[in-house]
């Protein structure tokens, strides 16, 4: 840390994940499993588990421990458990099979996840998830979903971005809505024979910690207002990523980053908070009266071709009426080993590059830049299917990409089998989340993070369908076996609702709620979230600098105190209020905004999705400073005070270290 940056944060004691086992990395799992304590099927009855969340990590979490006898409570602010996000993803889900026998394998997934994140995750945890993989694709047919076979039955494979092979399983394009049904179902079976409870619509609000152990959570009744405590022996955030703090992104629209920053203010590290994803493949923006982006699919990249303009003068031009050699495969030129299939940061990165040049497609946009410029651009670039419809035939795509040709069709009034898609790059996924462990439990004994909530596995890029793959090789087969060796302990004393923390847990809820009530100001609440994601989107989004990353700093912490004195919550607090909702979760992500801030500030190198404009190699790629920055940035919360950095260093002991190259 230099005294440049001691105004914004100190740095603490270093930290290590001491629960991966002394072993060879293809043997760690394996041993791991066997090292835990077992709970006997009569002490499982005993024990109760909250699992916050329903979507692929918390709904298989639920459905796979209730299976195996524990009392599950299952919470979510959905009116449905199979409403949840992970029913947006579309593309796939990586396995290692080798199906096709291209040279793909558990340690080849386990390479390309490392290299793909530009070597900034844990190898212990992703070399698991490498090996985990192939089971999930077992579980799921056995569960029905309906993946995508060839003529001859067997499962069919598509590419994904950041790889040279075809291991991801789909079904069409609505891989993660199947998938979501499988394990809803799995759950509602475990809901009718009684080990899992549902609490729909309900959100929680606060983490009860008694003497440092997490111990259950306070919630709010979404339709009644009521303020519940929910008691437990272990407490499971599968919550997702919180994209939403740029406001536009992929994200649905409630997806929101509470339950994780209550649980980071009550002592959970969070890790790696300014690795965010871009993705490359979204329909444009069209205007201020947007909520939310809308994305089309990666795999889509698999037989689109991504091109611009070679000159400026012809962007406003039908794409038809451009021949081919006026047209500039930027991809296919720049990166010829892997072509349109690059992983996302660089496609977004290019893609970027691309329309800052002049040569971006469609309407012209407003925009005001990082010293208050206003400027018209055009933000987008084709993807286009003509060769890939010659080539395969109408019929075929429509098979393969029908529903996501519709989906254009039916937002942009465009027919993408006539003239090609307009995409540009959008915050989708977000790498960082609370620090986890190799069993997945966070620094607050008791307290264990799934699926995009957590840090471990994507490092500072997500692969393409990683998501689905991590989701639910946390909730079916790491999780249940390492809370396990935590439950075993039990029974545990039992704590009742009058105990002092809990009583404290859920007055400063109450509490909080009535000062969102009481301010009575003249913004909405929409107006600060907005205003923060146009600050987070312009200074941390697909470039980041140190001059822009102080200024957002001080914008949002301007911005924070006007919320606290000027923000206006409709309603009451005893009934149905989502002014009330979003004022909870845009006041987390104001905080959160700031740490992202911080965090991108005091790593002063470029990887994967955080792009330093003052780390760059001479031909404008990420440059890292493995000598400095190959370390996880674990936050502590600060209270009043700067928050405090741990770093977790990262050992690579099974892959070499070094610059990513897709060319």
């Amino acid at each position: 840390m230099t005294d440049t940056l001691s105004e914004y944060f100190t740095e603490g004691e270093p930290i290590a994940d001491t629960k991966a086992p002394d072993q060879p990395i293809d043997k760690m799992w394996t041993q791991h499993k066997f090292d835990n304590a077992l709970v006997n099927p009569a002490n499982r009855r005993k024990l109760d588990v909250i699992i916050v969340g329903t979507g692929l990590a918390g709904a298989s979490a639920a459905a796979t421990m209730g299976e195996a006898g524990y009392n599950v409570k299952s919470f979510f602010y959905q009116d449905s458990a199979r409403r949840a996000h992970s029913i947006a993803a579309q593309g796939g889900i990586n396995a290692a099979k080798n199906y096709n026998d291209d040279g793909d394998s558990t340690y080849r997934l386990f390479y390309d996840t490392v290299k793909g994140g530009d070597y900034r995750s844990r190898e212990t945890n992703v070399y698991r998830l490498a090996e985990v993989s192939t089971n999930i694709i077992d579980q799921c047919v056995a569960q029905g979903v309906p993946f995508a076979r060839e003529y001859g039955g067997l499962l069919d494979n598509r590419s994904f971005g950041g790889v040279q092979v075809a291991r991801t399983f789909y079904a069409a394009g609505q891989t993660g809505q199947q998938l979501l049904i499988g394990a809803y179902q799995a759950m509602e079976r475990q809901v009718a024979k009684g080990t899992v409870t549902e609490y729909s619509r309900h959100e929680m609000l606060e983490v009860v910690l008694v003497d440092g152990v997490a111990r259950g959570i306070i919630a709010r009744d979404m339709v009644t207002g009521e303020i519940e405590t929910h008691l437990a022996d272990v407490v499971v955030l599968a919550t997702g990523g919180y994209g939403n703090v740029f406001f536009l992104s992929t994200n649905a629209m409630g997806c929101n980053v509470t339950a994780a920053w209550r649980a980071h203010r009550k002592g959970a590290y969070f890790g790696n908070p300014c690795y965010t994803q871009i993705h490359p493949t979204c329909i444009p923006v069209s205007g201020e009266h947007q909520s939310k982006l809308t994305l089309m699919s990666e795999s889509l990249r698999n037989d689109g071709r991504i091109w611009v303009p070679k000159r400026a003068e012809d962007c406003d031009k039908d794409p038809r009426q451009i021949p081919e050699e006026d047209r500039d495969y930027y991809l296919e030129r720049i990166y010829p080993a892997f072509g349109n299939l690059v992983p996302r940061d660089i496609a977004s990165r290019q893609a970027k590059n691309m329309c800052d040049e002049g040569r971006g497609v469609g309407p012209l946009v407003d925009e005001v830049d990082q010293d208050g410029n206003k400027r018209q651009m055009r933000r987008g670039v084709y993807l286009d299917f003509a060769a890939a419809i010659e080539r395969m035939g109408r019929e075929t795509v429509e098979e393969k990409y029908g529903n996501l040709f519709d989906m254009y069709a039916r937002i942009t009034g465009e027919n993408p089998y006539e003239t090609p898609m307009r995409i540009y790059p959008a915050v989708h996924y977000t790498m960082g989340g609370l620090w986890v462990d190799y069993d997945l439990q966070t620094s607050i004994p008791g307290l264990y993070a799934v699926g995009e909530a957590n840090f471990s596995d994507h490092g500072a890029n997500r692969l393409g369908a990683s998501s689905l793959m991590q989701c639910l090789a946390d909730g079916y087969f790491v999780l249940p076996n390492t809370v396990r060796a935590y439950l075993a302990k039990g029974p545990f004393d039992k704590i009742s609702e009058d105990h002092p923390a809990v009583v404290e847990a859920k007055a400063s809820v109450t509490e909080r709620i009535e000062k969102f009530l009481s301010i009575n100001g003249e913004r909405s609440v929409d107006s600060f979230h907005r205003e923060l994601g146009h600050i987070m989107w312009e200074y941390c989004g697909m470039e980041r600098s140190d001059a822009g990353l102080r200024k957002a700093i001080g914008l949002i912490r301007d911005l924070k105190q006007e919320f606290w004195t000027n923000v206006r919550v409709l309603g009451e607090a005893d009934t149905l209020n989502q002014s009330l909702e979003k004022a909870g979760r845009v006041a987390d992500f104001l905080e959160l905004g700031e740490l992202m801030c911080i965090d991108a500030l005091h790593r002063r190198e470029s990887c994967g999705g955080h792009f330093r404009a003052e780390s760059q190699t001479e031909d404008g790629e990420a440059l890292r400073h493995d000598d400095e920055f190959a370390y996880v940035a674990a936050w502590e919360f600060g209270g009043d005070g700067a928050p405090v950095l741990h770093k977790e260093d990262l050992n690579y002991k099974f892959i070499e270290l070094k610059q990513r190259s897709y060319k």
